[in-house]
């Protein structure tokens, strides 16, 4: 399918049975265990979100991953971003799904791959009662030089795949938080020389960016190719203001259910897609909703979203990135099946394929 642009959607790897989940959230948890048992915080507030097409997977099944690629191209997505748990020393999480994807050549869809750079704590997932304190699952290590040759040579298979989505001829990979990356500049040095030697041209650093839109210049000094921005907090300024939105950040912290921070979506989306992302190698991101309160009971939650509110979302982003060469009209979706956030598309009880239309009707030529 011909597309204007290039939507690449983040994908979770955490619907199956993991033991580090299982040893802090017990036996057989999964991203569905919190999904399943949210409630509604407010009047007019839709919880749980609940599956259609799909039902409740598990992503050790290949038939599903087959489902999820078979809908995601009937939508113009041109592929997925696999989150990549890399903690240090050979250490993952949650690589089953992709280390099948990749083993099998099935599904015969492109992808790439974003390190998810950040320390598990249960402060992340926090559950209601359930709740255990700050305690660590897994702490996201740097070790140095000796690692991210093992790190790199680890994804190298990956890399050299024909599916991997590449820009400039160079595979795509994302870093959640670079600032976190001890000398990453030297690190993009050496892998880039462990690429070449390795056959391929190089790797195509993005940084994932949640700051200010106007200090984004800031980023500079990781020497990253490229920049995807992430413009909630600069949405969520415009439509509630500073005061409002730092005074209930700082409340929730204490108060976890009983504030509750509404973004209406219809006013966000006129923010979402940061202007500066029409320069080359800045790319914007879209998100079809946020609401995290299956996960962690911190109830900043977007509201009114629809899939034709979603559509012009989309379309915003689109629109944007026309002027700029094919190959770097790159677009990331937050996210593909991020249930527990509530920014997903797979198609659910309430609108069936209404987000995954949306985007084939903004994208599609």
């Amino acid at each position: 399918m011909k597309t204007k642009s290039r939507i690449i959607a983040m994908y979770l790897p955490q619907f199956h049975p993991i033991p580090e989940n299982d040893a802090v959230w017990g036996k057989g948890f999964t991203e569905w265990t919190n999904v399943t048992k949210a409630k509604p915080l407010f009047r007019g507030h839709h919880q749980p979100h609940l599956p259609a097409d799909l039902g409740f997977y598990d992503l050790r099944m290949p038939e599903v991953r087959e489902q999820q690629a078979e809908l995601a191209k009937n939508a113009g997505v041109e592929g997925f971003m696999y989150w990549h748990y890399w903690f240090g020393n050979g250490r993952r999480l949650l690589e089953r799904p992709f280390n099948e994807v990749l083993a099998s050549g099935k599904p015969d869809f492109p992808f790439c791959l974003g390190w998810a750079n950040h320390t598990w704590k249960t402060s992340s997932w926090v559950t209601g009662k359930e709740f255990k304190g700050d305690n660590l699952i897994m702490e996201q290590l740097y070790p140095g030089k000796e690692d991210w040759e093992l790190h790199f040579n680890t994804i190298l298979p990956a890399f050299k795949d024909k599916r991997y989505i590449c820009v400039e001829g160079k595979p795509l990979f994302l870093i959640y938080s670079p600032p976190d990356v001890p000398d990453i500049v030297e690190m993009k040095k050496y892998w880039n020389e462990l690429a070449v030697r390795n056959g391929l041209k190089g790797v195509f650093f993005v940084g994932l960016y949640y700051g200010k839109e106007d200090e984004v210049y800031k980023w500079d000094q990781y020497q990253l190719d490229a920049i995807s921005i992430c413009n909630i907090r600069d949405a969520e300024v415009n439509v509630n203001g500073r005061y409002k939105r730092g005074l209930y950040f700082r409340l929730r912290k204490r108060l976890l259910n009983f504030i509750i921070d509404k973004y209406d979506y219809a006013k966000l989306i006129k923010h979402l897609v940061a202007k500066s992302c029409k320069k080359e190698n800045l790319f914007p991101c879209i998100m079809p909703g946020w609401d995290r309160s299956p996960r962690s009971k911190m109830a900043e939650i977007w509201v009114n979203n629809t899939p034709d509110l979603f559509e012009k979302h989309v379309k915003d982003a689109v629109d944007l990135v026309q002027e700029k060469d094919y190959d770097k009209r790159i677009i990331f979706l937050r996210s593909w099946n991020e249930w527990g956030e509530g920014n997903y598309v797979e198609p659910d009880l309430e609108y069936g394929h209404g987000y995954l239309d949306a985007i084939l009707n903004a994208n599609k030529e």
